[in-house]
């Protein structure tokens, strides 16, 4: 069944940057999962229209939303509303798994 897969499975790392990995997508939303080697980072971006997500599955990263810059671990979620710059970055030392969802898919 393609409704179901095993969101920490599917996490993959890269050397070179951050890691995405499509779970689900529809016209409407996306859900992925990220992977994040210590030192890497998702740089600040805007989404006008879509709000985003960030549930932390495994380590912990340091996550700016409008400016404001809080360190999160597993187990914890992290909302993006529409407009507000956003950026994640894992000062290591661990890898750092996150479950992405953003509605509607910009």
């Amino acid at each position: 069944m393609e409704k179901v897969r095993d969101a920490l499975a599917a996490v993959a790392f890269a050397e070179t940057k951050l890691k995405k990995t499509n779970l689900f997508e529809t016209e409407r939303m996306f859900c992925d999962v990220y992977g994040l080697l210590p030192g890497q980072q998702q740089s600040g971006h805007v989404h006008a229209g879509s709000d985003k997500v960030y549930y932390v599955l495994s380590g912990s990263g340091v996550f700016d939303i409008a400016g404001e810059q809080r360190t999160v671990a597993a187990g914890h979620a992290v909302f993006a509303p529409a407009g507000d710059s956003h950026a994640v970055h894992n000062p290591g030392p661990d890898r750092l798994s996150l479950l992405v969802f953003m509605a509607p898919k910009p």
